[in-house]
Order: C-alpha cells, then sequence, then structure tokens
C-alpha cells in the first residue's frame, strides 16, 4: 500500500512528510522545493493485541507504546501540481506519472488562502482553498483521460473488429493505475454504455470513466493545513459546506514536526496524534522554545484535539481505503521463533479472508493451508472467514 502525498507548491506537503515520517527532505516557501518524489515510511495507530493478552509486544516493525501499535505504511510526496499539469505545466506529466503506484491521496491544502493557484505567496486570506479541491480533481481526471484517448480510435476499432471483450481488454490497457475487470464492468453498466459499439463512445462518456475510475483507485482525504493561521478556521468551516461528500481534516503540519522532533530529542514525552504533551524535567528548554510549545497546545491541541497529521494517517488508511490491521499469533505462543511476542502486524484490504492472509504471510502457507484459528476467541475458521480489524490468527498450513 502506498499513500501518495499531492497538492499545489508550498500547501505543506514536504512538511506534512517529514512530521508523518521525520525523513530529511529539503522544505522551502518557494515552488517547486520538491522535483524528485520523495519516499518514506509513516505510521498509522491500531489498538495493539497486547492489551488483550495482557503482554508486552516486540514489534518488528513499527513500535508499541502503550498498547497502542504504530504500523508502517509506504509514503511518497511529489512535487507541486499546478493549473494544467496534465498538460506539463510545471513538470506536471512527471509528477502525476509518479502517482501511479498510490493507493490513496492525501491533499494538502493551504487553508489559510495564503497562496495564488502556482503556490506564490499573497496577502493572507486572499485566495479561496476552495479552488485547489476543485483544480485537482480536474487535473487528475484530465491525466486519467489523457492515457484512455491515447490511440483510443484505433483501440476502439480493433476491439469491434476482433470482437474483443471491452472490460477485459479496458482494465489491461489501464492496470498501471489498478483499474481491474470488476470496476471496468460496473462503470461500463452504470452508464449504461454501449459495449458492442465502442466507437460510439462520445469525448463525454470518456470523460465520465475516467472521473469514476479517478475516484475508485485514487481515493483522496484533504488535509486542510496551516488551521492555525488567523482566519484560516472560517475558510474551513466554508470548505467542509462545501465539499460534504469529501473527507476533510484541519491539520498543522507544522506543529507535529516540532513536537515530533522535539520528543525525538528527548525533549518532551510526545504520542503522535494524542491531545496533548509533557515537557521532562531535564530538558532545559530556553524561553522561546518553552513559548512556542504552549502556542502549539493552546492554539492547536486544545482548540483541534490534535495536530490532524496523524487522524489523517490513520484515515486514510483505515477510513477511506478501509484496511483492517491483523496479527499473526499462535493459540499456545504469541512469540515468534526468536521469543518475540507479537512480532507483527499487517494491513489488509477490506474483505480479506483467512486464506488471504495466509497468502500474505508466505506464499508456502497459502499452498498448504488446512485451517486457521482465531487465537482471541480460539476458535477454527476456514479458509473462507472474513477477518476484522484486531483479530490474531493462528494460520496451518501443511508446508
Amino acid at each position: 500500500m502506498i499513500i501518495g502525498l499531492v497538492g499545489k507548491p508550498s500547501a505543506g506537503k514536504s512538511t506534512f512528510f517529514k512530521a508523518a515520517t521525520l525523513a530529511e527532505v529539503e522544505i522551502a516557501d518557494y515552488p517547486f522545493t520538491t522535483i524528485k518524489p520523495n519516499s518514506g515510511v509513516g505510521y498509522v495507530k491500531v489498538e495493539c493485541a497486547e492489551k488483550f493478552f495482557k503482554v508486552k509486544c516486540n514489534p518488528r516493525t513499527g513500535y508499541c507504546i502503550n498498547g497502542v501499535r504504530f504500523v508502517p505504511v509506504q509514503m511518497i510526496d511529489v512535487a507541486g501540481l499546478v493549473p494544467d499539469a496534465h498538460l506539463g505545466k510545471g513538470r506536471g506529466n512527471q509528477f502525476l506519472d509518479d502517482l501511479r503506484q498510490a493507493d490513496a491521496l492525501i491533499h494538502v491544502v493551504d487553508i489559510s488562502g495564503s497562496l495564488n493557484a502556482h503556490g506564490e505567496q499573497i496577502e493572507t486570506g486572499s485566495y479561496d482553498p476552495a479552488k485547489d479541491i476543485r483544480f485537482l480533481e480536474v487535473e487528475i481526471d484530465m491525466w486519467y483521460l489523457g492515457i484512455i484517448k491515447k490511440n483510443w480510435d484505433k483501440f476502439a476499432r480493433t476491439i469491434q473488429q476482433e470482437k474483443q471483450d471491452i472490460v477485459k481488454a479496458l482494465a489491461a490497457q489501464l492496470s498501471g493505475l489498478k483499474v481491474t475487470e470488476e470496476m471496468v464492468k460496473d462503470v461500463i453498466e452504470r452508464m449504461k454504455l454501449d459495449k458492442g459499439n465502442v466507437s460510439a463512445w462520445t469525448d463525454q462518456n470518456l470523460l465520465d470513466i475516467a472521473t469514476e475510475f479517478r475516484k475508485r483507485t485514487k481515493p483522496m482525504i484533504i488535509a486542510a493545513n496551516k488551521i492555525d493561521v488567523q482566519g484560516a478556521k472560517e475558510k474551513f468551516d466554508n470548505v467542509v459546506k462545501e465539499f460534504p461528500h469529501l473527507t476533510i481534516i484541519p491539520c498543522s503540519a507544522e506543529s507535529e514536526l516540532a513536537l515530533r522532533e522535539a520528543a525525538k530529542k528527548g525533549l518532551i514525552d510526545y504520542i503522535p496524534g494524542e491531545s496533548d504533551f509533557t515537557i521532562k524535567e531535564n530538558s532545559n528548554l530556553n524561553d522561546i522554545q518553552k513559548n512556542a510549545l504552549e502556542f502549539i497546545r493552546k492554539n492547536i491541541l486544545q482548540k483541534n484535539i490534535s495536530t490532524g497529521v496523524q487522524q489523517i494517517l490513520n484515515d486514510s488508511v483505515f477510513g477511506v481505503l478501509k484496511y483492517i490491521a491483523i496479527f499473526p499469533g499462535g493459540l499456545n505462543k504469541l512469540a515468534d521463533q526468536y521469543g518475540n511476542v507479537l512480532p507483527d502486524c499487517f494491513l489488509l484490504p477490506p474483505g480479506s479472508t483467512a486464506l488471504d492472509f495466509a497468502f500474505t504471510i508466505h506464499t508456502d502457507l497459502g499452498k498448504g493451508f488446512i485451517r486457521a484459528i482465531d487465537v482471541k476467541t480460539r476458535k477454527t475458521v476456514g479458509k473462507e472467514h472474513m477477518l476484522k480489524s484486531g483479530d490474531v490468527v493462528e494460520i496451518v498450513s501443511s508446508k
């Protein structure tokens, strides 16, 4: 699974990315600071199974704090997109191509309205951030449309002359965008398109198809960044009213980055996503540092419950994509061969079965699948058993 960060230049994507991953990336208030995509690892929060079994886990990847497991997810931060990016403006085609493998997108928007359409600084509050939400959807739709229309006439003639299955053919053509045969079939049926006369599909039909595929393969969540700037809350409320169908979460990536870096240096105790932090007694913070932290506490955490960064990551994975977190474990032994207790936690797509989980752990386990055991309930389940988030599952296999 890959989560992509998108948005116009200087909206705070790289700050959000660094806050989520603590990766070393360049951050500056001018367009196209990011040229090549940054790749890193962020973490989503789930309740750790250690609480249920009253044990202490030893994660191989990620970490666990007070019974809260932080599970790694791959993130990619592409350069800022500007209007007409699909036509190559601002190296747009290159940046859009960087997003092909993303499963979901976080659109970082400067909710304070202090940037124009091209990411250039203007008077705070003078720009409507709703324009950014509209333009990005249009850009990705047009990008998808460009891929669909490339050699479309020849493609359509071939389909009809050779009597090919349009569902299979179109899914194969768009597989790089994660479009499946099931999606193609459903969209064609919903739009009531004539599968036997593909050449009659209009440009509007193709645009509607592109939009639907974008929604299904690149679901989006809006990170309303810079919520701490004066006047940003009013603009945030307006955007929420205008786009009731979207998940829009207020955030301050800069505040989250400051808290995580302070925690990394041992100055404060802070768990990402929490509503407060504690300054350590031996931190020796100066007055400027203390005032900055107190500003974050009063103006971000107390007003918004959190900085929003962790919530956005979690909502991307568990809300938008609806993934579930599954722990492998044994009925009589929760530790692996090295003595690590509950060392792993896997993120699986919705609808995953016990057999899917077996293949996720190792191909041989899936091929030799005999049965699975729900370790929490101690019940034996079959290969078609649907898993739910938080399950601890033992796979019994012949291999």
